[in-house]
């Protein structure tokens, strides 16, 4: 399997990663997991049309934790 590999897992992985190293983070009592930065739109953007108005927010928080999950799933990946 190693010859040719399925991305789409890849991608799957490290958002499990994201997911289980934040998870963690907030768990465990060491507050150094949890050190980061958060990215994105910290007001959202309203788009009103008349008949119908969205709505459009995104932040992403990126912290310690989170990358050593990313991490562990990029290992992950190379052995499977």
């Amino acid at each position: 399997m190693k010859g040719k590999r399925n991305y789409w897992v890849l991608l799957v992985l490290i958002l499990a990663g994201l997911v289980i190293g934040g998870f963690i983070g907030t768990c465990l009592p060491w507050e150094w997991l949890n050190y980061g930065n958060t990215y994105g739109l910290t007001q959202p953007l309203l788009l009103n049309l008349g008949i119908i108005s969205i709505t459009f927010g995104l932040t992403i928080n990126i912290t310690i934790s989170g990358i050593i999950g990313v991490v562990l799933a990029v290992i992950i990946f190379k052995f499977i």
